[in-house]
């Protein structure tokens, strides 16, 4: 029902079935729900997604609710704000909303949002030879092999996510773990997104064989690299000029203490 009403009414790119299992996280959480739908009648004309997880911060674990997919019929608009207000009405949770868009972002402000710093790279993802002693594993067994701890954790739990690439780049004796994803800009589905990065030291230093990855594996010519996932950006780049807003609501975590793991970014491949 859910993912017929975001197929017809939201991105028809994704099939119904898509839209259905993308609502479901891969990763283990007591959820209070999915999110909230407005009905009229046996009719479905509302629906905001949401993504739950148990956070570590500082020591301390944190609940979070991703604000996800928004959608709701144009007769019924004046009434979507009460799936907002039935959202953030739910206690002990920090809120993240990581593409809020239009008029979203006008609200969220109101209702006591705030910006991430999401000042972000443009990396052409060019055909470059790798460095000596750089190389990229990529195939699901290799990965767990070079992973272990936290980041072995974050890679199960998102590890069939519909919209989650990994791979890991190995640079002499170190490793980094990063997340990407396909991403749309202005109708093309050539660009890639980090979504997480465990040594952006690491990442650094194997110059542009991310890049040339990612161009070779998932056909994408550019990657958006935001400085707070990826660290200072490689040489061949350029500042974008209208980075995407990302917005989060909490009493006391700060902007560093955000990232994109276990979201809408990972599981929905809109």
């Amino acid at each position: 029902m859910v993912g017929d009403f975001l197929h017809r009414h939201l991105n028809s790119r994704l099939s119904a079935d898509q839209w259905a299992r993308s609502a479901m996280p891969t990763w283990s959480v007591d959820a209070p729900n999915h999110g909230f739908m407005l009905r009229r009648g046996d009719d479905v004309v509302g629906v905001y997604l949401a993504f739950y997880s148990e956070r570590t911060v500082d020591e301390g674990t944190r609940r979070v609710c991703n604000l996800a997919a928004w959608c709701v019929l144009e007769g019924d608009r004046a009434h979507g704000v009460r799936l907002a207000r039935a959202m953030l009405r739910q206690r002990g949770y920090d809120f993240v909303d990581l593409s809020p868009s239009g008029n979203v972002i006008d609200l969220n402000t109101r209702l006591g949002f705030e910006f991430l710093d999401t000042a972000t790279a443009l990396v052409p993802n060019l055909p470059l030879p790798s460095r000596r002693g750089v190389h990229l594993l990529s195939r699901p067994r290799d990965i767990e092999r070079a992973l272990t701890d936290r980041e072995l954790d974050i890679y199960r739990d998102h590890r069939d996510a519909g919209a989650a690439l990994h791979f890991v780049v190995t640079v002499g004796g170190e490793s980094c773990y990063v997340m990407a994803r396909r991403d749309r800009r202005r109708g093309l589905p050539v660009f890639a997104t980090l979504l997480y990065v465990s040594d952006p030291v690491v990442l650094g230093r194997a110059g542009h064989a991310p890049y040339r990855h990612l161009l070779l594996r998932h056909l994408t010519l550019v990657t958006l690299a935001e400085r707070r996932v990826t660290g200072r950006p490689p040489r061949l780049s350029r500042a974008q000029r209208s980075p995407r807003r990302r917005m989060f609501r909490s009493p006391d975590l700060a902007d560093h203490s955000i990232d994109y793991l276990y979201s809408e970014l990972t599981c929905v491949p809109w």
